[in-house]
């Protein structure tokens, strides 16, 4: 288990990457604090499965990624737990396609609110829990679209650029606390998020990856994984695609 007895905040839990994320550290040893927008029976149910199975604990977290408010009082929760916390994963995003001209400021800084600003709010002040113990792992996600740029997603390239330039600077501050932080960029997982992506897009896509097809969120996660635990004890500032080799 290469998280045994660690304590991580994850975004986006309730499908998808964050899904497979929360899975995958369950089953490494990890206890959770599981940030959604809002749960279910079944969510619920997933998480009582998981604890029983892994001998773990998961706390439910909701929160809106729109209203810092509700970020804060979530934080506040943490904090007064008085628990350690080892790791967060940044997952939970938005996307609004749409061909720049047809796109109003009011969808770029929604997309921004959430893909950007939340994630640095809970970024600030998880990282000063780490600073105090001098350690901790920070994973942020972000997108091969940030690198390489995607027809109809200029709001949520550049959002994710932004985490990308974030963690770069990040990773310099942070590493005399002894905190590593690192980028993710998925390319075309099979998510809900992928599937209302237009067919024609996929398929452009498939073709310019060496794998020809789609990848899983458990591809992912275990990519999170190892950057979260201490095998990537010297690894921090990276940005690590996982997208099958599309280019």
């Amino acid at each position: 288990m290469l998280l045994q007895g660690k304590n991580a905040v994850i975004t986006g839990c309730l499908k998808g990457i964050g899904r497979s994320t929360m899975d995958t550290f369950a089953e490494n040893g990890a206890n959770i604090w599981a940030c959604c927008q809002y749960g279910s029976d079944e969510f619920n149910q997933h998480i009582h499965d998981l604890i029983e199975r892994n001998n773990i604990w998961i706390t439910p977290l909701y929160f809106d990624l729109l209203e810092p408010e509700q970020i804060k009082k979530a934080l506040k929760t943490i904090r007064e737990t008085k628990l350690p916390v080892d790791i967060l994963v940044n997952i939970a995003g938005m996307t609004q396609d749409a061909l720049f001209h047809m796109m109003t400021m009011e969808q770029m800084k929604k997309i921004f609110e959430v893909n950007f600003f939340s994630q640095m709010l809970l970024t600030q002040s998880i990282t000063k829990f780490m600073v105090r113990r001098g350690s901790g792992s920070v994973i942020n996600i972000s997108s091969i679209s940030a690198i390489d740029g995607n027809p109809g997603q200029l709001a949520y390239s550049a959002s994710k650029a932004a985490i990308i330039g974030a963690t770069k600077t990040l990773s310099a501050e942070l590493a005399a606390s002894g905190i590593r932080v690192n980028v993710v960029a998925p390319g075309v997982i099979k998510t809900e998020m992928t599937e209302n992506l237009p067919s024609h897009v996929l398929e452009k896509l498939m073709i310019s990856s060496d794998l020809k097809h789609m990848g899983l969120p458990n591809e992912v996660s275990d990519v999170i994984l190892f950057l979260a635990s201490d095998l990537s004890s010297f690894i921090t500032g990276q940005i690590i695609r996982v997208d099958g080799g599309i280019g």
